[in-house]
């Protein structure tokens, strides 16, 4: 990544996601490591959703988002984001992303966005908030991590972006899955931009849903001391928002892995509010292998 580049966009949520506007459609950022010169799946779906936004209307809100991750992006070279205005309704907005590197596409969005709508309370239902110690009473995932490791070298820059705690485990997950329950939020204080928050969570759900598949075989990469053993990356995402939020406050993730197999795994997230209420639900899949041996 080029030197120059913290100080034009910052080390921090808001940095991470921050494009500068070439076209009226036509966007460029730059992404950091997720793996050694590998953008970040996470921070790619949340540009590519911050150029979307970038062409709505205000007064509409996302309340989903489709992706596809079809190349790693090189951390060297900047990401262009090409927006396709596909619809523009009185009540809902569609944009379709292509995020291209050295002419080629690395990943695709679609996003819808629409105008929120009042909902009496005898329409309003989700399912209860699990019961988990609060993210005060839980150690720092990344504090032990930041010197790296060989498969994350920068860890620097997930923890200048979040803060996460882990809930330990539970034995609540079915016969034959996995699942991790977490807390994240901005490592620091948002502006009061719901369209910000919604990528700042687009961001965050990338870092550990997809080693959430692999947990029947080793813990995620934040609680490990040594190089995983299984080869992990986003094919997918998808996000569908329930209800308003804030990313600068503590969010309850709960992941689990139904399945795995076929060298794929695929794994679901429910976010909550600190008060209770889901407010966002994430799927994706991912490829799921034995990691090559090491060259000597």
């Amino acid at each position: 990544m080029p030197a120059s580049l913290p100080d034009a966009f910052g080390r921090d949520l808001v940095g991470f996601l921050s494009l500068e506007r070439l076209e009226r459609d036509l966007f460029r950022g730059w992404c950091h490591d997720g793996a050694p010169l590998r953008a970040f799946g996470g921070q790619v779906a949340g540009q590519a959703l911050t150029a979307a936004g970038h062409t709505v209307e205000t007064g509409f809100l996302v309340h989903s988002l489709h992706g596809y991750f079809l190349r790693a992006g090189d951390t060297r070279d900047p990401i262009v984001y090409q927006v396709e205005r596909l619809r523009d309704g009185r009540s809902y907005v569609s944009r379709r992303v292509t995020a291209v590197q050295r002419g080629e596409a690395i990943f695709s969005l679609s996003a819808s966005f629409k105008v929120p709508e009042e909902t009496d309370a005898a329409g309003d239902r989700h399912i209860a908030m699990p019961r988990v110690a609060p993210p005060e009473d839980l150690p720092d995932a990344f504090a032990s991590l930041c010197g790296g490791l060989p498969t994350h070298p920068d860890i620097s820059d997930f923890n200048r972006a979040l803060s996460v705690r882990f809930a330990p485990p539970t034995t609540s997950a079915p016969e034959g899955g996995t699942e991790q329950r977490l807390w994240v939020k901005s490592a620091d204080p948002l502006p009061d931009d719901p369209m910000l928050h919604a990528c700042g969570l687009a961001y965050a759900s990338d870092l550990l849903l997809a080693p959430s598949a692999a947990l029947h075989r080793e813990p995620p990469w934040v609680l490990r001391s040594e190089p995983s053993t299984v080869f992990v990356t986003s094919l997918d995402h998808a996000i569908w928002f329930h209800r308003p939020f804030r990313a600068d406050e503590w969010l309850l993730v709960v992941q689990h892995s139904p399945t795995a197999g076929d060298g794929r795994g695929l794994a679901f997230g429910d976010f909550w509010s600190r008060d209770g209420r889901l407010v966002a639900s994430v799927v994706q899949e991912t490829v799921l292998r034995s990691a090559r041996p090491a060259s000597p």
